[in-house]
């Protein structure tokens, strides 16, 4: 029986060089690999223990009865994600979330369009303009929800004071069922306005003359035209991103309600993150808090992906 050796690249007949290339072309490949996962290493290493790693906590508590500072806890399966489903404060907390992003999606794109277009075709003072508007998203939220609460005071606060002086009807703006949740939705779009305004300024600056040029010469002269021609179809990509960035802020919003309202009056302001807050820090109920999580991460993620897909096929990208 004849037993067949293994031959060296050099014996086989290869030429010298051809094999030094080779050698060093896998080494060089090897060196990329490495390179590429020492600096994506850290960043995924904080991804995997940031994010997933806590919505697996977060899912594995909500399978189970466990109470916030218990010591022991229970297997339940699905049920709290049957009680999530069958809690009517549960759907009024979330019938809210939708009414409150509808007002404040809608409200801070128009308005910080409509600012950012103004302070383009202005001449003067664009910086001072560009920093009053941008300062509530800067500033503190607590701050200027105390700052608010002040404002709409049924009784001393500046709202009801000036609508007395001009002989119009006040109202208890805070604790009235009718009118929490729009108040609520004013002060988003208030707080959401310069960032919108910010990136929106941007778009406009990146828009190039040659468009405003060619339109004009097609005859779309007047400023509704080239607004409807140009400059509303570059802003597509923009308007898309901050279509999705409002959204999800809008829906994630706690810190108004928590010191405004509570959620009253009756659970007219209630949202979903103060539904789960309170669930999980009021209540103690942590592992029925946690399928509340659950939910709510799984809503947020299922209408950020349809919003994307559904305006992507309307944006223009240069």
């Amino acid at each position: 029986m004849t037993i067949a050796r293994s031959t060296t690249p050099e014996q086989a007949g290869v030429p010298t060089d051809t094999v030094a290339a080779s050698r060093t072309l896998r080494s060089q490949r090897v060196a990329e690999v490495l390179s590429a996962w020492s600096l994506a290493g850290p960043a995924l290493v904080l991804l995997v223990v940031l994010f997933f790693l806590p919505v697996f906590a977060v899912f594995a508590i909500a399978l189970t009865d466990w109470q916030f500072g218990a010591t022991t806890l229970s297997f339940v399966g699905f049920d709290n994600f049957r009680k999530v489903f069958s809690d009517e404060g549960f759907r009024a907390s979330f019938v809210n979330t939708v009414r409150y992003v509808v007002i404040v999606v809608p409200g801070t794109i128009t308005l910080g369009l409509v600012i950012a277009l103004l302070i383009e075709s202005g001449k003067s003072l664009r910086a001072f303009y560009r920093a009053i508007h941008f300062l509530p998203f800067m500033a503190t939220l607590t701050a200027m929800a105390i700052s608010w609460e002040a404002l709409l005071h049924p009784t001393i606060g500046l709202v009801n004071q000036t609508l007395v002086t001009l002989s119009l009807p006040t109202a208890n703006w805070l604790r009235d069922e009718n009118t929490v949740l729009p108040v609520l939705a004013m002060i988003g779009i208030w707080q959401n306005l310069g960032y919108a305004m910010v990136l929106f300024l941007a778009g406009l600056k990146s828009i190039p003359q040659d468009l405003y040029d060619a339109a004009d010469i097609d005859g779309a002269d007047a400023w509704l035209d080239r607004l409807r021609t140009v400059t509303l179809p570059m802003l597509g990509p923009v308007t898309m991103f901050v279509f999705i960035v409002v959204a999800l802020k809008a829906f994630e919003t706690f810190d108004t309600v928590q010191i405004l309202t509570q959620g009253g009056p009756d659970h007219a302001s209630e949202m979903l993150l103060y539904t789960l807050y309170r669930e999980s820090f009021e209540y103690l109920r942590t592992g029925y808090g946690a399928s509340v999580a659950v939910v709510f991460l799984v809503i947020v993620v299922a209408l950020t992906l349809i919003q994307a897909r559904v305006m992507d096929k309307k944006v223009h990208y240069q």
